[in-house]
């Protein structure tokens, strides 16, 4: 049984410098930047946030909301089973008994970090009853601070669903 000998590449001085390399990149980048310079017309640029993408797909998912009963009463009942499947542990529920015999409980908290969430999905789909969605539509969600990320109850059922998917 022969040893076969596997040549090296990148033992040269010129290939440990780097310089080539790094001189290649500058001529590739130069070399859009003046081409991109001499005529604007074919730059795919848009005004944000003055101009919002149009072009998002049917599949995206948006700012959570909480679903509701024809009532108006909260579909929750709040058994904590978006809160294990998040990934990023970003969903904080407080239970409190339900009196309206819809169910035993309700959230009296429901808080999502948007800054933690990974917008995966993960608790809609373990949702048994519905009440949580990702079809929202809202694009982009700003604030100044921290704690306007932090999402409340009654802001998640303020959300209501997308227009555009309302049509489809």
């Amino acid at each position: 049984m022969g040893i076969k000998v596997v040549p090296r590449h990148g033992q040269s001085l010129k290939d440990k410098l780097y310089l080539p390399a790094i001189a290649g990149g500058m001529k590739t980048t130069f070399t859009h930047f003046f081409k991109n310079l001499k005529d604007t017309s074919n730059l795919r640029t848009m005004s944000y946030p003055e101009v919002q993408p149009d072009d998002l797909t049917e599949r995206y998912r948006g700012v959570h909301r909480l679903t509701k009963w024809s009532d108006g009463s909260e579909k929750c009942v709040a058994c904590y089973m978006c809160a294990t499947a998040c990934p990023a542990q970003c969903i904080f529920i407080d239970a409190e008994e339900r009196f309206d015999g819809v169910a035993e409980k309700k959230p009296k908290q429901f808080k999502i970090d948007l800054l933690e969430c990974v917008y995966c999905g993960y608790c809609v789909e373990a949702c048994p009853c519905d009440a949580i969605r990702m079809d929202t539509g809202i694009f982009s969600f700003t604030g100044s601070k921290r704690e306007d990320f932090v999402v409340d109850k009654q802001y998640l059922m303020a959300n209501e669903r997308s227009k555009d998917l309302n049509d489809g």
